[in-house]
């Protein structure tokens, strides 16, 4: 059986993005279109779907790694800050984002909260693993898994 670890992230995100676009549980917030991802960032992205990649990718993350929390999720999605001629230096990704995000995810039935931190409900491993069986189909390189 073919699971979200057996193809490529990029392919299982963008395949994932477009479905989000269409779901009506998952929507940009208003400022979404203002926000940087981060403090270690200097402008907001440039792609205008970028809400729905994010939360494509936070689906199979927690899926890879779950139960997880907010704060190492903020850990993954953080990066190095350019301080000018001081050293850079490490700093998390946005939480108001990630949070927001999980929320829909959530809503959407894919999550579920637990005391450890989210973690992927069986509907969305299903969900995940489908997508993940249609994307292999497409790779002729991987048709041997």
């Amino acid at each position: 059986m073919t699971t979200a670890f057996d193809v490529p992230a990029e392919s299982l995100i963008s395949a994932l993005s477009e479905d989000f676009k269409e779901n009506d549980k998952i929507n940009a917030p208003a400022w979404s279109q203002f926000v940087k991802t981060g403090v270690h960032k200097e402008r907001r992205p440039e792609n205008p779907d970028w809400w729905y990649v994010r939360t494509a990718a936070l689906l199979r993350r927690v899926y890879m790694d779950g139960p997880v929390g907010l704060s190492r999720l903020q850990t993954k999605y953080g990066g190095n800050k350019d301080r000018g001629t001081s050293p850079e230096k490490f700093r998390k990704g946005s939480g108001s984002i990630i949070r927001t995000a999980l929320q829909q995810l959530e809503e959407a039935g894919y999550v579920v909260k637990t005391e450890e931190g989210r973690a992927v409900s069986p509907a969305g491993q299903s969900y995940l693993d489908k997508k993940a069986a249609e994307i292999i189909k497409d790779i002729p390189e991987l048709s041997k898994y």
